[in-house]
């Protein structure tokens, strides 16, 4: 039909109807929406007359009310931008040699927004410490493997520390895989010192002392060194990760074992013990039983002794 209006430059919806073949209805309708694309249009003498449009032209007309739109929204984007980067002084430009620098965060949404913006201004180095062993959803595996995909490929440098326990954790064996063959570096501790993640050596972010999700953004540079000489140190210590398989699981789960043994001599109680293995209290206290039915103690004191007995602790 618009082929036919071209050539005969006519819209009336009788001649058009009478030409194809089709119901008047039917070029009624094509006839309305060929209009609302823009596509043709009658002329002023009436009498049915009229034109077809190129549809490069109706392509102009039909876009101009929405580019219009858009103009008049990147230049209210741009205009807040300016105006909320007026208020960056204020934010970042703490007085960072009298203690100030240490901003509490109470909400989930808050923190990730926090790190995302972080993340997003990184330019160096990551460092991070991530207690709990396996207690990440693969869910929560996946959404920092983008993230760090995205800091990886900006050429970040990333270090992670995790418990032993994460070896035996088939999501974290399968992120530090992936994570790995993109330039990170991962290696796992008996005791870790707890959640901690760093940015360029000058932002820190470690827990809340309560249960809440809140976090706690530090921006003191004495502070900041003190949380990342701590990590140099357990890094140090750590060891690279390896799937417990790997390694052979009867070495993995002897050196938990010991470690546990040390935290009994030490008269640490299960809920400490779980949390500094990053281990369940479930699994804390299974680990616990077998131990004092191996080495045929009742007690914890007894289980200190037993084990320098049996050469399980020096004396």
């Amino acid at each position: 039909m618009y082929q036919w209006v071209l050539v005969h430059r006519r819209v009336d919806p009788e001649s058009v109807a009478a030409a194809l073949g089709v119901p008047v209805e039917s070029a009624v309708a094509a006839l309305r929406r060929l209009g609302e694309l823009c596509l043709i249009s009658p002329l002023p003498t009436g009498a049915g007359a009229g034109y077809a449009i190129p549809p490069e032209v109706a392509m102009a007309q039909l876009a101009a009310p929405g580019e219009d739109r858009i103009r008049r929204e990147e230049e209210w984007i741009a205009d807040r931008r300016v105006l909320l980067s007026g208020f960056m002084p204020y934010y970042y430009g703490v007085d960072r040699h009298r203690g100030v620098g240490v901003e509490v965060l109470t909400s989930l949404a808050e923190v990730r927004s926090a790190l995302n913006h972080a993340a997003d201004r990184c330019r160096t180095e990551v460092l991070a410490s991530q207690p709990g062993g396996g207690s990440r959803s693969p869910e929560a595996m996946r959404e920092a493997l983008v993230r760090d995909r995205a800091l990886l490929g900006r050429g970040i440098r990333m270090r992670t520390l995790y418990h032993h326990t994460a070896r035996f954790n088939g999501p974290s064996q399968a992120y530090v895989e992936a994570a790995s063959c993109l330039g990170g570096q991962y290696r796992t501790s008996h005791e870790l010192f707890g959640r901690l993640i760093v940015f360029d050596r000058q932002l820190a972010f470690v827990p809340a002392s309560d249960d809440s999700w809140g976090s706690v953004a530090v921006r003191q540079p004495w502070l900041v060194a003190y949380l990342c000489e701590i990590f140099e140190q357990t890094w140090d210590r750590a060891r690279p990760f390896a799937v417990a398989a790997a390694e052979g699981l009867e070495k993995v789960a002897q050196d938990i074992d010991r470690t546990i043994v040390e935290l009994l001599a030490a008269g640490l109680k299960d809920e400490a013990i779980a949390r500094r293995l990053g281990m369940s209290l479930r699994t804390a206290r299974r680990h616990i039983a077998d131990i004092m039915q191996q080495l045929g103690v009742e007690s914890r004191f007894q289980a200190g002794v037993a084990a320098v007995r049996a050469g399980l602790l020096p004396d």
